[in-house]
């Protein structure tokens, strides 16, 4: 369900050994993913989290390495003992879709929910997202609201167009086509298409003087 994120975003939140651990980075981010492999396996297997999420990474798609999910999860399961927020996250996509493991969404949620509490914005929509839909805990749309606002305000894409959604049908919050509008224009303009249908969808029943309002929201939102 979960798009592929910049390997950038899975090397956050804390302290690595520097030398190796960069020219892991540059090598992935040249698309070098064999060198990546190589450079990432043994920092890994010192424990280093961001290298066991990294890693994991590389397994999830076939990055340098064959594609195994079970690898995946093992590595992301490491560097998520650990407290590392990315793989936390990423162990929640796995159970919830399950993905070399047992499909268990209570568990997802559980992982989503580490990572949120962290301030990490996927794990925040993620979240949000389980909440709406009543997957691994009880259905609340003001949860679901509350986390999706929480990852929108970081710049969180997917999270700003699944607000939209809340605003536009008054689920969580109260309806509000201009708010609607805002959101899902954010999320187009960082990459959600989402986003950008519901946002031309929902124009074509707006006033000349909502859309106007909602774009100068737009402009002046500013990530928190």
């Amino acid at each position: 369900m979960k798009p592929i994120l910049v390997l950038a975003i899975l090397l956050l939140g804390q302290p690595v050994v520097a030398g190796p651990f960069d020219d892991a980075e540059v090598a992935f981010r040249r698309q070098d993913y064999d060198t990546a492999a190589r450079l990432f396996h043994p920092l890994a297997a010192e424990g280093i989290a961001p290298a066991q999420s990294s890693l994991g990474f590389m397994y999830a798609y076939g990055l340098g390495v064959p594609k195994d999910e079970v690898q995946a999860v093992k590595w992301y399961r490491l560097a998520a003992d650990q407290g590392y927020a990315p793989a936390q996250s990423r162990l929640g996509d796995m159970l919830e879709d399950g993905r070399g493991v047992p499909k268990d969404e209570v568990q997802a949620a559980k992982w989503y929910r580490l990572a949120a509490d962290q301030g990490y914005a996927p794990a925040q929509s993620s979240l949000g997202f389980m909440y709406a839909y009543g997957l691994g805990v009880p259905k609340d749309e003001v949860q679901a609201a509350k986390w999706y606002r929480l990852a929108a305000d970081q710049g969180d894409a997917s999270a700003q167009s699944l607000l939209g959604l809340m605003y536009a049908n008054g689920l969580g919050v109260p309806k509000d086509d201009v708010l609607a509008y805002m959101w899902f224009n954010l999320g187009a303009a960082g990459g959600n298409e989402v986003g950008g249908k519901n946002r031309d969808l929902l124009a074509a029943h707006m006033t000349r003087d909502q859309i106007a309002e909602a774009q100068r929201l737009s402009r002046e939102w500013m990530p928190k």
